[in-house]
C-alpha cells in the first residue's frame, strides 16, 4: 500500500491562510498548467503536477501547482466520488486508497508492484463532505524514493 502521506481533507471553506502562493496557476486553452501558481482543490485536473509543500497542512484548499515540463514532486493521476452518506473517515481513507490503487495500472501503464511510482491520495474530511457536498477523491503520484519527476507520469509506464 502506499506510504501513508494521506491528507484528511479537500476542504477548501476551512483554511483560508495557505500554503504561500498568492497568484492562480494559468491553464491553456487544452487545460494544462503553463504557469505555476494556485490551484484550489475543487478545480484540480488529471494531470495536475504540484510539489510537496501542499502536505504541510492536515487540510488543504490549494495546490501550489507548476508545469508538469519543470521539475515536480507530484501529479494528479486520478480522481473519483465517494456514493452515498458520510461513511466514516477511516471507511473514507479505505475507499479512497483502494479506488486510487484500482486506477493506477490504467492511468500510469504498469501495475504499483513493478512501478517506480507511488501514490497518496486527497479525500475529503467530514466537514467537507457535510458542508461543501464534497465527495471526490484526488490520486497523487509521485517517486517512490522521492527524486523530482519531469514530464508526466500519466502512461509512462514507469
Amino acid at each position: 500500500m502506499a506510504d501513508g502521506r494521506s491528507i484528511t481533507g479537500i476542504v477548501g471553506a476551512a483554511i483560508a491562510a495557505v500554503i504561500g502562493i498568492n497568484a492562480a496557476a494559468e491553464r491553456n486553452a487544452a487545460g494544462e498548467i503553463t504557469t505555476a501558481g494556485a490551484v484550489d482543490v475543487f478545480e484540480v485536473h488529471v494531470g495536475d503536477c504540484f510539489n510537496d509543500e501542499a502536505f504541510e497542512n492536515t487540510e488543504i484548499s490549494e495546490l501550489p501547482a507548476v508545469p508538469c515540463s519543470e521539475p515536480h514532486d507530484n501529479e494528479v493521476y486520478a480522481t473519483f466520488d465517494i456514493a452515498g452518506e458520510w461513511p466514516g473517515e477511516e471507511r473514507v481513507e479505505e475507499l479512497a486508497y483502494e479506488g486510487c490503487l484500482d486506477r493506477f495500472a490504467a492511468a500510469i501503464g504498469k501495475g504499483y508492484e513493478d512501478s517506480v511510482i507511488d501514490y497518496t491520495t486527497l479525500y475529503p474530511s467530514e466537514g467537507s463532505w457535510k458542508q461543501r457536498n464534497d465527495r471526490e477523491v484526488v490520486c497523487v503520484g509521485y517517486h517512490m524514493e522521492y527524486e523530482e519527476l519531469t514530464g508526466s507520469i500519466l502512461g509512462s509506464r514507469r
